[in-house]
């Protein structure tokens, strides 16, 4: 009995699910021609290509693809088609079988020759990789020739691969087609073995020119850090010297160095990163098809050792420059602005000290204001008095009003100080 329970689905299980199946091998039969495109694309030129593979597919009436789907197969009949959404690039890869397997000097048909050439021609995008394949049986007529006619001799790389089923041979040369080409003899790998190892040459080759887009972008960085370490230098040595006048101009211009660090390595961080993960996938890649050396050839990962390592280690160089002179940078201006800081720290003391100095002075001078103040409240209580004495006198007060003002002096006297005295002494403990 099937049970449902209703649960509540997460909205990416199907699609995280799923991921693991994505862009698989598929299964392949020599002889074969496989023509391999690599296309870097921005957002809307993915778009664009996801159109442009629908509009080949209206043209020989076939069903449309899925609009969220990153990866495409069919069979048109004369070839067959592969497209690839991937992060920075879009892959086109076309197959199409060989009628014949007896070659010497005869060059094989490209796979590419049977697609309709004003459509490839408008692929979206920038081309960055092309690969002509062609994949044959060990047993083929003529293949020593056929290597010899296809690849060149001086940059010839070849290796037995997949524990030594198969054999491929390349010269990783840019041909006059702008293809570079490879030829792969399989032996009597099973079709879905083959399909596995075509799909990891074809990686090969795209992510090695993908790890190389990094190369320019080094370059171009070293330059810029020449600059930007000498003049760090230079700051470095003026702050020695640096007089408090000079502290302002230094930290603008070492604010604005930090500023052209910090963008230079924003703009080719995210390009080094994405390098070094290309550089990986390359090295997963030559590691997955088993390698072994032919007599007196070069090994894939030989070559790659050789060729890509310089391009590599610009990359990484460049990456530990960029995040040294920054770290330099933050350093030096930590340095400067606690300079800036401790000087300011002094000149509040010594502000501090003089607020202090005109402090005491202004409680002595209303030390005086306040003896001044007694008097004169003084003054004014004991005229009253004396009016009110007068007043008295008519009513029969035995003393003169100047008798009684003359006494009621000191007791007025000491009264208002007492009070000014409690006032104060009430106002400074709050």
């Amino acid at each position: 009995m099937q049970l449902n329970h209703h649960l509540q689905q997460h909205p990416l299980r199907a699609a995280l699910h799923n991921e693991v199946h994505a862009r698989p091998p598929q299964t392949l039969v020599a002889p074969l021609a496989i023509s391999h495109v690599v296309m870097v694309c921005d957002a809307a030129q993915r778009e664009a290509s996801r159109e442009h593979i629908a509009a080949l597919l209206r043209d020989h009436h076939l069903p449309l693809p899925d609009p969220q789907s990153s990866h495409i197969r069919m069979d048109l009949g004369a070839f067959h088609i592969r497209w690839e959404l991937h992060t920075e690039f879009v892959t086109w890869t076309f197959m199409c079988p060989l009628t014949t397997e007896r070659f010497g000097d005869i060059e094989p048909d490209r796979a590419l020759s049977v697609v309709p050439q004003d459509w490839v021609g408008a692929l979206p995008g920038q081309c960055l990789s092309s690969l002509h394949l062609w994949v044959l049986s060990s047993h083929a007529f003529g293949t020593a020739a056929l290597v010899k006619h296809l690849l060149l001799e001086d940059t010839l790389v070849a290796s037995a691969v997949a524990g030594g089923a198969a054999e491929v041979y390349t010269d990783f040369a840019m041909h006059a087609d702008g293809f570079s080409r490879m030829l792969l003899l399989a032996g009597a790998m099973s079709p879905r073995r083959l399909g596995r190892l075509v799909q990891r040459l074809l990686e090969i080759e795209s992510y090695r020119m993908a790890a190389l887009l990094g190369l320019p972008a080094a370059r171009e960085a070293t330059s810029i850090l020449s600059s930007a370490e000498r003049e760090l230098a230079e700051l470095a040595s003026a702050i020695r010297s640096a007089t408090a006048e000079d502290e302002p101009m230094l930290l603008d211009r070492l604010t604005k160095l930090a500023g052209q660090v910090e963008s230079q390595h924003a703009t080719t961080h995210s390009r080094f990163s994405a390098s070094v993960a290309y550089f990986e996938l390359v090295d997963k890649r030559i590691s997955d098809i088993n390698e072994a050396a032919l007599p007196g050839m070069q090994t894939i990962g030989e070559f790659m050792e050789r060729r890509l390592s310089p391009a590599r280690s610009t990359c990484e160089w460049a990456t530990r420059r960029q995040d040294a002179l920054s770290q330099r940078v933050s350093r030096i201006s930590n340095l400067l602005r606690t300079r800036v800081e401790i000087e300011q720290q002094q000149s509040s003391q010594a502000l501090l000290a003089t607020m202090n100095n005109r402090q005491d002075l202004q409680l002595k001078l209303q030390s005086t204001v306040e003896g001044l103040s007694v008097a004169a409240i003084t003054y004014y209580i004991v005229g009253l008095v004396s009016y009110l004495a007068k007043g008295a006198h008519a009513l029969g007060w035995p003393w003169s009003a100047e008798s009684t003002a003359a006494v009621a002096i000191p007791v007025v006297a000491l009264a208002v100080w007492e009070s000014m005295r409690r006032l104060h002494n009430k106002v400074f403990k709050a």
